[in-house]
């Protein structure tokens, strides 16, 4: 399987197509400067190496590249200020393709406050952009990108999931719990206002000063019987 990482180049980015090699995945990294994109694989590439991880191979290629060298899953790691935009520039390319929405609206000029825009989430501005003929699937929102750059830890968190495509979520999370999380459907597009705005309320803990932690994550605890 070979999937492609848009934004590949940023934290988020990075980590995704870290721990998706690690995981046997083949990852595209996709950007406007197709060089800088092969620059950041083949970093990525020798730290997998230098950290003896057999692992998948990481290419760079210029964003529309990269979206056709993808099997079928394109992931969405952008900042939220570049969100439409790519996605009124990839539209055509993601015919027959399921776009995997990353990104979080945060407020601007302060990451503790979700910001969504008028159609309520990212995920749902996608779904806004792309048509129903392309399944759009949130996803991903809460984990640290630190956490996912750290290959000697596991991901602290399970993974909530969103989308009103069923098949297209079902490959969804095939593909996420690859990386051995848990991965749980949280329903249509519209719970992603509620998966998003997750995301804030973690970075204002975790930089809080009143509690001992930093990069946690969210997990879904089922009683113990």
């Amino acid at each position: 399987m070979t999937i492609a990482i848009l934004g590949g180049t940023g934290p988020q980015g990075r980590g995704l197509a870290l721990r998706f090699a690690r995981a046997g995945i083949e990852v595209v990294l996709g950007s406007r400067d197709a060089s800088r994109a092969t620059e950041i694989a083949a970093e990525l590439s020798a730290e997998l190496t230098i950290a003896g991880v057999a692992a998948a191979p990481i290419r760079g290629a210029e964003t529309g590249a990269a979206v056709a060298q993808a099997e079928r899953l394109v992931l969405l790691a952008v900042p939220f200020s570049a969100h439409n935009e790519m996605l009124e520039s990839i539209k055509a390319a993601l015919t027959g393709k399921v776009l995997v929405d990353v990104v979080v609206p945060l407020a601007p000029g302060n990451p503790r406050l979700y910001g969504p825009p008028p159609e309520g989430s990212a995920t749902e501005a996608a779904k806004v952009i792309l048509g129903e003929s392309i399944p759009v699937v949130g996803a991903l929102h809460n984990v640290s990108a630190h956490v996912l750059n750290d290959l000697h830890q596991p991901i602290n968190c399970d993974v909530l999931i969103c989308g009103d495509d069923p098949a297209a979520k079902d490959e969804v999370r095939s593909l996420i719990e690859r990386l051995d999380v848990k991965c749980y459907d949280a329903g249509p597009a519209t719970s992603a206002r509620c998966v998003e705005a997750i995301t804030p309320l973690l970075i204002r803990l975790n930089i809080s000063k009143k509690v001992p932690f930093s990069h946690a994550g969210v997990k879904i605890w089922p009683p113990e019987h």
